[in-house]
């Protein structure tokens, strides 16, 4: 442990659990749980931090904090340490040999990035996908001038922000593309923040130049409004323009790629032990556990035994994007790895394991790991929304065909704030839903929400019988609706209070047992029929009623105003007395909206 000034530095991993955490700073461990407790995060002994809140924490307890980003037997590589391990390798020289590009396009939502991506690999994603947008991340590869490009597909919707970094993340090179009949949109500007801040290097495609209010000229000064100016207008980035649906310039941009690519230079050692990262991963009714894995570097092969994030297995087949078979897969191939005992996380990292590790991994158990990673991500998300145990919670069951489509469900239900109701995650998965999916759900009174995702024969007539509500969809947006409109019929109305008016009491005419006649002056606002009153004896309010009747001048009034004299039936139990004051109100319950 070194110092810093007074304090001493301590060296945290991307992820560590409380009691580790509790021996790196050589506290007890219930000194952590109470400091976490403080910044309102409910962690157990063996729940995960990341390494933003430890240093936090570590922070407030006088220590000074650095990154660790070593592996060791027992914690999986994190993407970061991936990205760090392939910039050493490349600045190393040794064993280098060039590799395709790893190219993600990038834009806002309907400025034809799929359908650009249909076009260069001659198949039709966008029309298989609901509403229109892309809703997955995956990769694929075609080839020009007898070289290979990788793509990686990122969805375009805003909510999708975090599935787009991962894409821009892992991606050697970007393509921005840019509607010529639409020109710069909000999440154009957000995709050119994060690539200039990441210094990615960037493509523009101006797209949809066949269309009739194509301009062109105008796309470009808003890029250079942005920035981004292409190299006709003296800047560094290599401009082309497009049509997808036309076919049109494609050939150009793969030329564009290439050239940038010759620039850069990408190199990887494809003698090692591959390293790659999850993009998506799914459960296959035939194949079991399915991952959708891009090599960053060295060569996977079948037979191999890996360890992926918090899973692990032998390498019994590798498929390329249009599933044909292959021995091994070198850097920047995405290929589909079968073999592994679970479905693993998006962002999970591959590696290769001797035989030896991967059977202490698997004594460990590890997939429990993946369960206490579930569970973890429900209870951190659901304490930092939970003050008190007053909040209603909403038990929801939520089965995807993919991680990706999960990590985007979750990523969006995560933007609503209530401090009244919230959403509990009784379980999360991929895959169909199950029998067992039914009986947890019958249990806890949760409803099932599957995108993508259809219960099994057995799962249907199993929750006919128990009362369980399966909700399926196929949009992610109509999913959240649905959620959303369960949580607003959960949440209590708000009472809304309109104040009338005072009246001074001057006079008592009848007193009965639940009523009372009395006489008196409006002295601010009006005095209203049929509307609620307090009555007040000084400054204390010393009981509840309702006017039932009101007369001004001994004529019927719906309402009185100030400086006016009138008299009132008061329907209450409280004993009014002269110089009592009455406060005229009326409340109305509305429905509250998220």
């Amino acid at each position: 442990m070194e110092e810093q000034g007074d304090r001493k530095i301590v060296k945290i991993p991307a992820t560590i659990t409380v009691k580790k955490f509790s021996e790196v700073l050589n506290l007890p461990v219930s000194k952590i749980i109470t400091e976490l407790l403080k910044n309102k995060i409910l962690a157990t002994i063996n729940e995960e931090i990341d390494f933003e809140t430890a240093s936090i924490i570590a922070e407030d307890l006088g220590f000074a904090t650095e990154e660790y980003t070593e592996v060791s037997d027992d914690q999986a590589m994190t993407l970061e340490k991936l990205i760090e391990i392939c910039k050493i390798e490349k600045e190393s020289g040794k064993n280098l040999r060039s590799r395709p590009p790893v190219v993600t396009i990038l834009g806002h939502v309907d400025h034809g990035k799929t359908t650009l991506l249909d076009t260069i690999r001659k198949a039709s994603v966008a029309e298989k996908e609901a509403g229109g947008i892309t809703q997955h991340i995956s990769a694929y590869q075609t080839k020009k001038k007898g070289q290979f490009i990788t793509f990686v597909d990122t969805p375009g919707h805003e909510a999708f922000s975090g599935m787009r970094e991962r894409g821009v993340s892992i991606a050697d090179i970007a393509v921005l593309v840019v509607a010529a009949d639409d020109g710069v949109r909000p999440q154009t500007k957000e995709v050119i923040k994060y690539l200039k801040e990441k210094k990615i290097p960037t493509v523009v495609a101006i797209n949809k130049v066949d269309k009739p209010d194509a301009n062109i000229q105008r796309v470009k000064q808003e890029l250079a409004d942005n920035d981004i100016v292409i190299e006709q207008w003296g800047g560094n980035y290599i401009c082309a323009e497009v049509s997808a649906k036309q076919n049109i310039g494609i050939d150009e941009l793969l030329e564009s790629i290439l050239l940038v690519a010759e620039v850069e230079d990408f190199r990887a050692d494809d003698k090692r032990d591959a390293l790659g990262v999850v993009l998506e991963s799914h459960l296959d009714p035939n194949k079991g556990p399915v991952a959708i894995v891009l090599v960053k570097t060295g060569t996977l092969k079948v037979g191999q035994d890996i360890v992926v994030g918090k899973t692990y297995g032998r390498v019994r087949k590798i498929e390329d994007f249009v599933g044909k078979s292959l021995p091994f897969a070198g850097p920047s191939t995405p290929v589909s790895i079968m073999g592994l005992n679970d479905t693993p996380n998006t962002n999970d990292v591959l590696q290769v394991e001797s035989g030896k590790t991967a059977a202490r991994l698997r004594s460990k158990g590890l997939t429990d790991a993946a369960g206490s990673q579930r569970e973890r991500l429900t209870s951190q998300n659901m304490m930092k929304k939970i003050e008190d145990e007053k909040v209603q919670k909403l038990n929801v069951i939520l089965k995807a065909d993919v991680q990706g489509s999960l990590e985007a469900i979750e990523q969006i239900l995560s933007t609503i704030k209530s401090d009244e109701v919230s959403i509990n995650y009784i379980e999360v998965g991929v895959g169909s839903i199950t029998e067992s999916d039914i009986k947890i759900a019958a249990a806890s009174g949760a409803t099932i929400f599957g995108f993508n995702a259809e219960p099994t024969s057995v799962a249907k007539r199993l929750a006919e019988s128990s009362g369980v509500t399966i909700k399926t969809y196929r949009i992610i947006y109509e999913l959240v609706e649905e959620v959303k409109k369960l949580l607003v019929e959960m949440l209590p109305p708000e009472v809304i209070r309109t104040d009338h008016g005072k009246m001074e009491i001057l006079g008592i005419f009848k007193t009965g047992k639940h009523d009372m006649i009395v006489g008196g002056k409006v002295i601010e606002g009006k005095i209203v029929k049929k509307s609620s009153v307090e009555v007040y004896r000084g400054e204390k309010m010393i009981g509840k009623g309702n006017i039932s009747n009101l007369q001004q001048n001994k004529v019927p009034a719906d309402e009185v105003e100030k400086g006016n004299e009138c008299g009132l039936v008061f329907e209450g139990d409280t004993k009014i007395k002269e110089g009592d004051v009455l406060a005229s109100f009326v409340e109305e319950e509305r429905k509250k909206t998220l």
